[in-house]
């Protein structure tokens, strides 16, 4: 059987592996010129690893990944960095029980509230009880007013904006569910081990073409037996504009956020040892900072240390229309709040987007979500929205790569 995929993301990748393992013959079309998706990466000069554009990990539990690494024989390292919350000026330990019990801006009362709240969430599995719920009430009711009102309601502004107040309780029981205090990284990077699939795919007579951007998808049906779509909802009803008018309704009810990152690159650490840091203040333009040399070795990086500034927004924020320069100089004053004289060490930087790389979960979700089989004969959808209950990550979307291969040879 022919398969053409759009898209060498890692559901793409994943997908052509599988089906070349089963005698197939695959050919992936991507437009950018390097494989990965929303974990590609870049290198500057004298690093020994690639540096993904927005910030990436797994957790000890992405079996999906870890195997598909495993089977590849990429190394994968595990530690345990700190997470972090910036609130009223301070940054505090936030990533287990004993620095939730001395967190100072909760009564004790409600410090355990919040934490058995917690626990529960962490024990329970059957996340369709929340299906219909929203999440902030339900943490208001819960885990206390001020628990709320402290932590919770800044840091789901900060996330979702305008969608704050929609977003599905099961989104938040999976965030926590899936949580795991040690986490996990490729050896080389996810561009490295994205290559590594890529690699394995050439080897097994897969055709990659690389800058390749399909603008419609009819012209393939009479070439290929069978088409997978990788791309966001949007991109795909553009691919195919005489699909029926009740499916385009249907999954272009998922709105999406898109991704902004600052990366920059220093002579002397940004923070003292915080991996993740949370900004639980409405002020900040942003949402998190994430010192990506406080998880893995600077030493790979030519000893200059990274962090990520990243936010998620609507595609017609003015933030997207900005320079690097200009961004950098919205953000000075609050970066300047967590290290006052970072600027003094920062050798260069860039700025980065990634189009659709939030989907926004809303009551319901699953009843938006479309099928891997589509209106389309011999044509199947497979991207980042169909991952529910789970948040975006590659670890879902290597997972998709592989359910989607079972749905096209049955």
């Amino acid at each position: 059987m022919q398969v053409a995929i759009l898209g060498a993301g890692f559901t793409g990748l994943t997908a052509a592996l599988r089906l070349l393992q089963k005698g197939h013959r695959v050919t992936i079309f991507e437009k950018e010129n390097v494989v990965g998706g929303l974990a590609s990466g870049f290198r500057e000069k004298n690093w020994q690893w690639d540096l993904e554009k927005a910030y990436h990990h797994w957790f000890t539990n992405d079996a999906s990944a870890l195997s598909l690494a495993k089977e590849l024989g990429i190394t994968v390292l595990i530690k345990r960095p700190s997470t972090d919350v910036y609130i009223k000026g301070r940054q505090l330990p936030f990533d287990s029980v004993l620095s939730l019990l001395v967190f100072p801006y909760l009564p004790i009362g409600d410090r355990l509230r919040t934490g058995l709240t917690l626990l529960f969430l962490k024990m329970i599995n059957n996340y369709h009880k929340f299906d219909n719920q929203k999440a902030l009430p339900w943490i208001k009711k819960w885990m206390g007013e001020r628990s709320f009102a402290t932590i919770w309601q800044p840091l789901f502004r900060g996330k979702f904006g305008a969608y704050q107040d929609e977003i599905a309780m099961s989104w938040f029981w999976a965030r926590i569910k899936k949580r795991t205090p040690g986490l996990a990284y490729p050896q080389g990077g996810f561009g490295t081990f994205s290559q590594s699939i890529a690699d394995r795919i050439r080897q097994l007579g897969g055709k990659i073409y690389l800058g390749r951007e399909v603008k419609t998808g009819n012209s393939f049906n009479d070439k290929y037996d069978k088409i997978i779509i990788t791309l966001p909802n949007p991109i795909f009803i553009k691919l195919f504009p005489r699909l029926p008018k009740k499916y385009v309704a249907k999954i272009s009810s998922i709105q999406y956020l898109h991704a902004l990152n600052l990366v920059l690159i220093l002579k002397k650490p940004f923070m003292k040892k915080t991996y993740w840091l949370n900004i639980a203040d409405s002020s900040f333009p942003f949402l998190v900072a994430v010192e990506h040399t406080n998880f893995m070795d600077e030493k790979y990086y030519g000893g200059k240390h990274i962090v990520y500034i990243g936010n998620y927004l609507p595609k017609e924020h003015r933030y997207f229309k900005m320079t690097k320069e200009e961004l950098l100089k919205e953000f000075d004053p609050f970066l300047k709040r967590i290290n006052p004289v970072y600027n003094l060490s920062l050798i260069n930087y860039h700025f980065f987007t990634g189009p659709f790389a939030q989907p926004v979960v809303t009551l319901n979700y699953q009843k938006k979500m479309p099928d891997f089989e589509t209106p389309v004969k011999n044509v199947f959808l497979a991207n980042l929205s169909m991952v529910y209950p789970w948040d975006r990550g590659t670890n879902y979307a290597i997972e998709l790569g592989e359910k989607v291969v079972e749905r096209v040879l049955k």
